[in-house]
């Protein structure tokens, strides 16, 4: 007896324990989740942008049930980057020539030059399994460099002959024709082979040094084809993501992931770092005693209140260079923790990292506070803030 009472003791201190621990870290249960393809990696490249946009546009097709595909980002990196090179020239250099880019990239580069799968064009040329892109940017800029710098008089008809060559060199040359499920297609005929609409696709934003309910070219360096944004207030804005979701849509999603709350373990939020002490539950002398890096962990390795985002915090964040134009993923659910506070369920392209297996959990007031922009459907866009838009 007082052996069996040692031992229901014991077992109910160890589940005490165990439930305090799952406690003190995050637990989330999804409450809503639309279907996407598979973890990609971008791994050594700046071409986040390039896997989140056709990720979107793969999530696109199975939404409306036409398979699941897997499309060469390189195609669209190849593409855009020799458009970009060609506008750079014509500015003189006065311009942004670097591998970034936006979800417009994605979209144009569809729109105009047609789409081809991953086994016509993995993209990798040098040896590698995985995208190493550091001596690719640096030849390719040096050499584009040259050319819109240079003391010249006249450009001669071949120098895009050259880029291409570099291109062809590290992602291979771009296919005219190519097999793919039994039948022969071109770019464009494959990506017509869809029926998607590119016109049907929207982006988003919310920044009050503009007019709301109008369109601007957001003002970041990587938005250098000056695609057009739709302007919301924050409300709206955020109304629409979470209708989207829950409507069984996918959001394209461009943010600053540079924050102290943007975990590379897969949580992003926006605790308050001034109030660190004080919403820890930590005495003040052992917060200042931390590290920057033990700080953050404090922060970020469980649910904690989070800041209170206005539109004036946001656009003074942007003004100010705190919110800049990092990285592009996928919105594509959502998920509570275990006190019942919704998080956005987003796809990564870093592979299966963090704790998620490439999966971040990112908070409202992250989303709020650290958006660039957005792109979504026009349908998944509520019909009272269409119609302020004047979308139809």
């Amino acid at each position: 007896m007082k052996k069996l009472f040692i031992i229901t003791v014991s077992l109910f201190f160890c589940i005490n324990i165990f439930a305090q621990k799952d406690t003190t870290g995050f637990v989330f249960t999804t409450v809503k989740e639309n279907k996407i393809t598979s973890i990609k990696n971008q791994n050594r490249s700046s071409t986040c942008w390039a896997f989140s946009g056709l990720g979107f546009l793969e999530a696109e097709l199975l939404r409306l049930g036409k398979g699941e595909h897997d499309f060469a980002e390189m195609f669209v990196v190849y593409h855009t980057m020799l458009d970009r090179a060609q506008n750079y020239v014509r500015l003189h250099g006065e311009s942004s020539y670097s591998p970034g880019g936006s979800f417009y990239d994605a979209l144009y580069c569809w729109k105009t030059y047609g789409m081809v799968p991953q086994s016509a064009m993995n993209g990798i040329m040098y040896g590698d399994t995985l995208h190493v892109h550091n001596e690719l940017d640096k030849v390719a800029g040096a050499y584009v460099d040259a050319i819109a710098k240079g003391d010249w008089k006249k450009l001669t008809p071949v120098w895009q002959n050259g880029l291409s060559a570099i291109y062809d060199t590290y992602l291979g040359k771009l296919p005219e024709n190519f097999d793919y499920n039994g039948k022969k297609y071109s770019p464009r005929t494959f990506a017509d082979s869809f029926g998607l609409n590119i016109d049907d696709y929207i982006s988003l934003t919310s920044y009050s040094h503009h007019p709301f309910y109008s369109t601007f070219a957001i003002e970041v360096a990587d938005n250098w084809r000056m695609a057009q944004s739709y302007n919301l207030p924050l409300d709206e804005f955020m109304q629409t993501i979470e209708y989207a979701v829950n409507q069984g849509f996918t959001v394209a999603w461009a943010s600053d992931v540079s924050e102290i709350g943007f975990t590379r373990t897969g949580v992003a939020v926006m605790p308050d770092a001034d109030k660190g002490a004080e919403i820890t539950g930590s005495d003040m002398a052992h917060w200042t005693g931390l590290t920057a890096a033990d700080k953050k962990t404090e922060l970020t390795t469980r649910p904690l209140p989070e800041i209170e985002v206005t539109q004036a915090l946001r656009q003074k964040a942007f003004d100010n260079w705190e919110s800049t134009d990092d990285h592009g993923m996928l919105i594509y659910g959502i998920a509570n923790d275990q006190n019942g506070k919704p998080y956005f369920l987003v796809k990564n392209s870093w592979g299966k990292a963090g704790k998620y297996d490439g999966i971040w959990y990112a908070s409202k007031a992250f989303v709020a506070y650290k958006t660039i922009n957005i792109i979504v459907h026009k349908n998944s866009i509520p019909k009272e803030i269409l119609k302020k838009l004047g979308i139809k």
